[in-house]
């Protein structure tokens, strides 16, 4: 296939180059133009703006405006920053205006080059958003980049974690801009918005879960553009955005299943990673993160929990704890995959070695961590809106990303996203060495050999970045150049506070810099004065990580616009991703060949399965984020259809015709459970009064005998219909609109919330569908649908049982009825406590759902004598009763 492929292109050319061919004759007309808008004063460049939109709205396209405004821009920027676009630029340019993403190598200025395409779709008055990984980028580049839209008439705002801003002149006159703080819907209202994707997705969730239009902050997806784009759209795809609020889970049970996994041993595995009965007690897959419980185990944890069935339904829960607790203690590592500061966990990235705080491992993982690390535990979080960022990203009407490593990655954007990536070559020839690995039969050998390289190239003055996968192992690196007295810089999760700083100045003389993975990612290494001439910066990688990408990105960090530089990978059989694809066995043979410890060993069998093992962890993971994916595609229609409910009810203004669709599609529900519904002598007229009064609490005598299908649907739904307008009606117009928002939207949190618990339970429970011989994505679709259905019929009948009896009571009539229920709560007390005969037992009515006496509180007994807390069994039913009798707002 590679031998078809490259036959192909020699005769064809690469997909680079017919790119680029085709790129070239815009690049030419804006060159041309170049000469004519140079000549502009800078009122008429800054006019120019205004001219666009007017053009824009009568006849030409963005893809007609695109040479002028890209010669304008670059005109603008040379004028304000003295930093005119580059042919290449110009490409770049080009490239994201035709949703492409814009491979572009470290240093040939993507910041720069995003102005030009975000400039011209803001001329649509849509919004434009740049976003990007980091606050500290995001406000660095709106700021650095602000003169530009500034001097052309645009708003540049940008949305952080805490705080929002927009771009002001500060001295027009020397083009300097500073930020103002400003509410979060003034920055989204901004022509060009810049910003993180965890803030505009979760700007997004909260969007769908506020209760007026004026609370919203977005304003629509129109156009954007994502920085390090295979940082955001490949590696964080598998982590979803959470919004969550408490849930009613105990912590002193992660306590009591941790105390007992010491005591639990580890089964040995066959070939297939199935566990050998007999040998232990639980059996891990690093891989995959996962751990299983043998039947040995099984009988084991019953013993020492004290418990009988350990899979009983009572106990389905301290199985899935006890999962979690193997997990955290076996696969989850202190250092590498969180850190311990101020008695939280703190998760770490295991692509850029950042913290992530605030961040939480959901379905109790967090929770077991905290235990075994004898930390506070943080009561564990139900889901309140969710959404991963391959759905929030693919709502946007167009879409661009920029990196400086896309191609390895070219099948997943295209397929995921539909993103083409276009191969942007450099302004200047790239000149730096990249050697060939260096290999060592173990971990000490090679930390020996990368410390030697280090001191040979440090004694001269050359500028150090060694590059690790893991807090752990840039520490361990760091206590070994200590003890040869090198100084060093260390940027890791737990101290990336001058993260700018310090990857800033890693190419001055005698620099020595360790970094976690691609720690400082957006800042540029420039070369110290003298560093040239030693060779430029040299890049140590400890370890060969399990993506691609990731060692050409810490390559990338050397040779920036055409400056000297090189790069070293060492490794050892020992490493990480030697071990999990079994390539560690090669040990053997190396010394069968006479290799020692300290010798370097040069084995093309060993490169290639070192490139294949990349491959083979490249594949698994798109395959696991393509499941993700699917899973989640089941739960975006449904969010869709749920936020497209909501809107429509926050902007119901005086239009209530979705109370006609929720009264058809309740009664079409309820008269498809009859038997043969299309046969009216079919329909039990008993039945549907009682269903009638039971929902609406009216009576009703109907006669369907001689109706058809459509016409008794239509008889129901004119009663229904007629019962909730009755109450309306009565409700002062000047606050219908909010009484009904209150008590529809009310009811579909609850009843979306709900649905989500009930996903979460789903999803937990579908794997094990694989073991009875079925299709667990199929399974999940089927029963996610049922769920949805039966959700969807709840809200709007629970919503319409509302409305039926909706009450408006004025200040006075309250203040009444409060008066009055004091004196009957005075009176009950008295009965209960007063005149009770000796022995007999006060206990409430069961059939009554607001108790009599003194108000129940969420953690008492409750009314039923079911021995639970109240909050676990009736609170939440006696609430929806209370809100159906009085229904007030």
């Amino acid at each position: 296939m590679g031998l078809i492929k490259k036959l192909f292109e020699l005769i064809f050319g690469t997909k680079q180059q017919k790119d680029i061919k085709k790129m070239m004759p815009i690049v030419e007309k804006i060159n041309a133009l170049g000469a004519d808008i140079s000549t502009l004063s800078n009122d008429q460049l800054a006019h120019k703006t205004i001219e666009f939109k007017e053009r824009l709205g009568k006849s030409e396209s963005l893809n007609d405006l695109l040479p002028e405004t890209f010669a304008v821009v670059r005109e603008v920027a040379k004028r304000t920053l003295n930093m005119p676009h580059f042919d290449v630029q110009l490409m770049g340019g080009i490239a994201l205006n035709n949703n492409m993403i814009a491979e572009m190598k470290t240093g040939e200025g993507k910041t720069l080059v995003a102005t030009l395409p975000l400039y011209l779709n803001a001329l649509t008055g849509k919004g434009c958003h740049l976003i990007t990984v980091n606050d500290y980028l995001a406000k660095r580049d709106a700021v650095w980049m602000g003169p530009i839209y500034k001097f052309l008439g645009l708003t540049v705002g940008v949305i952080n974690h805490e705080k929002s801003y927009r771009i002001e002149w500060e001295d027009i006159s020397q083009y300097k801009v500073f930020p103002v703080e400003c509410s979060r819907k003034e920055a989204y209202l901004c022509d060009i918005t810049y910003g993180t994707n965890n803030e505009f997705g979760f700007d997004y969730l909260r969007d769908n879960m506020c209760f007026s239009l004026q609370q919203k902050v977005q304003r629509g997806h129109y156009y954007a553009i994502v920085d390090e784009v295979d940082s955001i759209l490949i590696d964080e795809a598998r982590t979803p955005l959470i919004i969550s609020g408490p849930a009613e889970e105990a912590t002193d049970l992660y306590y009591k299943v941790d105390r007992i996994i010491p005591r639990l041993t580890e089964a040995q595995v066959n070939e297939k990673k199935e566990p050998i009965e007999g040998t232990g007690d639980y059996a891990i897959d690093e891989k995959d993160k996962t751990a299983v419980l043998t039947e040995m185990g099984n009988q084991k944890v019953e013993q020492l929990l004290g418990i009988k069935d350990l899979y009983s339904p009572k106990n389905s829960k301290i199985v899935h704890h006890v999962i979690q607790a193997i997990r955290a203690h076996k696969l989850y590592h202190r250092d590498v995959d969180y850190v311990v500061e101020n008695n939280e966990v703190v998760i770490v990235d295991e692509f850029t070695g950042r913290k992530m705080p605030g961040r939480r491992w959901s379905d109790g993982l967090h929770q077991a961590i905290e235990a075994k690390e004898r930390v506070q535990i943080k009561q564990e979080f139900q889901t309140l809106a969710t959404i991963t960022f391959q759905n929030y990203f693919r709502m946007y009407e167009k879409l661009a990303g920029m990196t400086g490593t896309a191609e390895t990655e070219a099948t997943e954007f295209y397929s995921i996203y539909k993103l083409d990536v276009a191969v942007i070559p450099t302004n200047k020839p790239m000149i730096r060495v990249d050697y060939p690995d260096k290999v060592y039969l173990n971990e000490n050998a090679k930390y020996k050999a990368i410390i030697r390289d280090v001191e040979e190239r440090h004694r001269n003055g050359q500028p150090i970045l060694l590059g690790t996968i893991s807090v752990e192992k840039s520490e361990r690196l760091s206590k070994l150049l200590s003890q040869k007295n090198i100084r060093h810089n260390v940027l890791n999760a737990k101290y990336h506070e001058k993260e700018a700083e310090i990857i800033a100045n890693a190419g001055l003389r005698g620099a020595v810099t360790i970094a976690t993975n691609m720690a400082g990612r957006g800042t540029d290494i420039k070369l110290g004065e003298g560093v040239v001439e030693l060779g430029g910066l040299h890049i140590i990688g400890s370890e060969r990580h399990e993506a691609r990408r990731i060692d050409n990105q810490l390559r990338g960090r050397s040779g920036r616009q055409g400056d000297p530089g090189s790069s070293q990978f060492y490794v050892s059989l020992e490493d990480d991703l030697m071990r999990l694809f079994g390539l560690d066995n090669q040990m053997g043979l190396m010394k069968s060949f006479g290799f020692t410890e300290d010798d370097e060993i040069q084995n093309r069998m060993i490169s290639r399965a070192i490139e294949n093992a990349q491959k083979r962890v490249e594949g698994r993971n798109f395959e696991i984020r393509k499941n993700l994916l699917e899973y989640d595609n089941v739960m975006n229609e449904q969010r869709i259809y749920i936020y497209s409910i909501r809107d429509r009810i926050l902007d119901i203004s005086n239009n209530y015709n979705i109370i006609d669709e929720f009264i058809l599609n309740v009664v079409e529900d309820y008269i498809n459970t009859f038997e043969k519904p299309q046969k009216p002598e079919s329909l039990d007229r008993d039945a549907i009064e009682r269903w009638f009064k039971y929902n609406f609490f009216a009576e009703v005598q109907l006669d369907l005998s001689h109706s058809t299908y459509d016409e008794a649907i239509q008889t129901l739904c004119n009663k229904i219909k007629e019962l909730v307008w009755n109450r309306l009606s009565n409700v002062p117009e000047e606050i219908r609109a909010e009484a009904f928002k209150y008590v529809v939207l009310n009811t579909l949190d609850s009843r979306w919330k709900e649905h989500l618990r009930n996903i979460d339970a789903l999803q937990e429970a579908i794997g094990l569908r694989g073991y009875a011989q079925k299709n667990p994505i199929v399974e999940y679709k089927l029963e996610a649908y049922e769920l949805f259905t039966r959700m969807r019929a709840t809200f709007m009948l629970e919503a319409l049982s509302l409305l039926s009896r909706i009450e408006i009571k004025t200040q006075v009539e309250f203040e009444e009825e409060a008066r009055q229920q004091a004196i009957r709560e005075f009176h009950n007390e008295y009965d209960q406590f007063g005149t009770m005969k000796q022995g007999q037992q006060a206990a409430p009515s069961k059939s009554e759902p607001l108790r009599k006496g003194t108000k129940l509180g969420r953690n008492d007994p409750c009314w039923c004598g079911s021995g639970k807390k109240y909050k676990m069994c009736h609170l939440e039913e006696d609430l929806r009763k209370e809100r159906a009798a009085m229904a007030r707002y």
